[in-house]
């Protein structure tokens, strides 16, 4: 038995900034499940780390509207999803932070600005000095060049900084890339911390109660079955990894609880529920001419786009990626989706059911995204780098090459209303001692690529914590 001020419960993205800001003034035990070994490979050969030992391997059930199960990676290492993603460091606009009081994208923005160092950027706005250094390619790729002159020829506006949070348009995304490496949170919120253990390897069980107050933890490591107490225990073990210890722990909707035998700890039924990501899709072009390969992620560029114009805010995201030498593919992912899943324990795990486009309003946005960017594909502009475009075929294309932007949110999420499980606190609804601060928190998911929005969640989670 262990004894701490806080166990921080998951390595990555929230939980190494968490851990971190709380060892500032605070013993602290951070438990990953994953290795502490570096996960290594160039930033534009990301995609080889997907379905390796540091990645989780979790796959959907099957998607009725898509007819197919679908992988869904995350991170299983120190640093989490940061240390596998597209290292991309933007947050959404600002309209898409409406999560009620406190979690609006005014309340974020100076934790925002206090986990990055931006100094390109307008520094009103953006951080400097903070963990992260952000910044777009040093580089900049032709084609990805060509996409946003494309963009602006198609009517849409050059943005100046696309990652703000406060410009629609097109324009040249920030990277989690320093010196040609990758820099996830474990590189850059770990360091020689004296109040904060490490300890990787670890697979937490559960949580352990008192009555309806969280004591400490359970979990093992190597075979060996650890205990540790401490005044408060925060998850950050992700949206699937959360919601499943939640519901191990008795902390969820009771029926299924039972069904699985778990003892009833707190009746909470959105546990598990609003299950989102962000839809993703694409159009291909051979290259009329070699393509470069990109010195940095493959995606450079982001547009950030209505998918109507009649629309209040941006719902739509769009870049240009190589696919190899000879063909590159323009994106488009819907970012305002309003299709909703579940995940439930099974004797397997978990079961992942995110329904992807079973609200007929996200398809007909996707349509609209798929015209908008062939408009853009077409343009004058990448007329030197266009070959052949390759067929597509309205809603039964989108079904069958739609697929995750492993953007995966919403299972616990933050509010006041009965399928709510945390407050404005990200206190744990009817028990005492535990907050969750992780991407499972956020209730609509933001217009832009996570990290960013979670390295956020996590500076404010610490910031209430020891206010």
């Amino acid at each position: 038995m262990s004894e701490y001020d806080y166990i921080v419960v998951g390595g990555g993205s929230a939980g190494c900034v968490v851990a971190a800001r709380l060892a500032e003034n605070a013993t602290v035990l951070l438990l990953e499940a994953g290795s502490a070994s570096p996960v290594t490979t160039t930033p534009n050969n990301w995609l080889s780390l997907l379905g390796t030992e540091s990645d989780w391997q979790d796959t959907t059930l099957p998607e009725p509207e898509l007819g197919r199960a679908l992988a869904w990676p995350r991170g299983k290492a120190l640093g989490g999803s940061s240390s596998i993603n597209g290292m991309i460091f933007a947050r959404g606009h600002r309209s898409s932070y409406d999560w009620g009081k406190g979690w609006e994208f005014d309340d974020l923005l100076p934790f925002f600005r206090r986990s990055e160092h931006a100094p390109t950027r307008d520094p009103a706005l953006r951080g400097v000095g903070g963990p992260l250094v952000v910044a777009p390619a040093e580089q900049q790729h032709p084609a990805a060049a060509a996409f946003v002159d494309a963009a602006v020829e198609a009517g849409h506006r050059r943005a100046t900084d696309i990652s703000g949070g406060l410009e629609e348009g097109v324009g040249w995304v920030d990277l989690n890339i320093v010196s040609g490496a990758r820099q996830s949170a474990a590189d850059a919120y770990l360091g020689s911390q004296t109040n904060l253990d490490v300890v990787t390897d670890a697979l937490v069980k559960r949580v352990v109660f008192d009555g309806r107050r969280a004591t400490g933890v359970e979990y093992t490591v190597g075979g060996q079955h650890h205990r540790a107490s401490a005044a408060e225990v925060v998850l950050c073990a992700g949206t699937i990894g959360t919601a499943e210890l939640m519901m191990r722990s008795g902390l969820g909707p009771a029926g299924h609880l039972r069904d699985m035998n778990i003892g009833v700890v707190a009746d909470l039924p959105g546990v598990g529920e609003n299950l989102h990501d962000h839809p993703l899709c694409f159009v291909m072009y051979s290259s009329a001419r070699p393509l470069p390969m990109s010195s940095y992620n493959n995606v450079e560029v982001l547009g950030l786009l209505r998918s109507d114009p009649e629309l209040d805010a941006p719902d739509l995201q769009s870049c240009l990626s190589p696919a190899g030498d000879s063909a590159y593919v323009i994106t488009f992912s819907l970012m305002t989706p309003h299709s909703r899943g579940r995940l439930r324990l099974s004797d397997r795990g978990v079961e992942l059911a995110p329904r992807y486009l079973t609200d007929p309003r996200d398809m007909t946005a996707m349509v609209n995204g798929m015209r908008l960017v062939r408009e853009i594909g077409a343009a004058s502009a990448l007329r030197p780098w266009r070959g052949q475009e390759a067929e597509t075929g309205g809603e039964a294309y989108i079904r069958a090459t739609t697929g995750t932007y492993y953007h995966y949110v919403g299972t616990c999420k933050l509010g006041a209303d009965e399928m709510s499980v945390v407050d404005e606190e990200l206190r744990v609804h009817g028990v005492e001692g535990l907050r969750i601060a992780d991407a499972s928190v956020i209730p609509r998911i933001p217009s832009a690529n996570t990290c960013a929005t979670v390295v956020a969640i996590a500076e404010r989670a610490a910031s209430l914590m020891t206010r």
